[in-house]
């Protein structure tokens, strides 16, 4: 698909600081921002609640408005404006993601790791149970898991580092949920 006249305007009007013209590329892709968020949360099994996913989509529109629209400046029109921000989003979240470091139990999106507010006793009980999790994995599937969900690494250095495709990082990460969901996990 490529660029629309509608959005190469609205475009061109926010990177000329037209009057109003933020508020109505806001408006435009307000909903877009805000899937992508909820879409790369539940792929990286991250619980968000109402206010963070509330900060994501704040985050990713400062990104966007950052170093007097840097990211939109760059966007060459090879792609419809819709394809180029969902990932621009896309990497803002990840990182977003990565950088707070609360990462939800494995394949469970409505439960979280404890973090550093645990008792060590905790702390011990989960990093066990993640152990007996991983143990029912193969090597790469289980270092995979790892780097992922306990690591916060991106699929490119998940790949780089396992040596395995990177779009092969994805459907490896759901074989072996499934086979952790079969270990009684979903049950826990």
């Amino acid at each position: 698909m490529t660029l629309s006249k509608v959005d190469r305007d609205l475009l061109h009007l926010c990177l000329d600081r037209a009057p109003r013209s933020w508020d109505d590329f806001v408006d435009r892709y307000l909903g877009l921002v805000v899937h992508v968020v909820r879409h790369t949360a539940q792929a990286r099994a991250f619980h968000l609640s109402a206010e963070d996913t509330e900060d994501l989509v704040s985050e990713v529109f400062v990104g966007f408005f950052r170093d007097d629209f840097a990211l939109l400046r760059r966007f060459r029109g090879n792609s419809s404006l819709a394809t180029y921000l969902t990932v621009v989003a896309r990497r803002i979240v990840a990182r977003q993601m990565a950088h707070r470091k609360s990462p939800a139990n494995l394949g469970d999106s409505t439960r979280r790791i404890p973090d550093n507010g645990t008792s060590p006793e905790d702390r011990l009980t989960n990093r066990e149970e993640v152990a007996k999790l991983l143990s029912g994995l193969n090597g790469p599937e289980a270092e995979v898991v790892r780097l992922f969900h306990l690591e916060g690494k991106s699929y490119q250095e998940i790949s780089s580092r396992v040596g395995i495709p990177e779009n092969s990082v994805g459907p490896t990460l759901s074989r072996a949920r499934k086979k952790m969901r079969g270990q009684g996990f979903a049950a826990t």
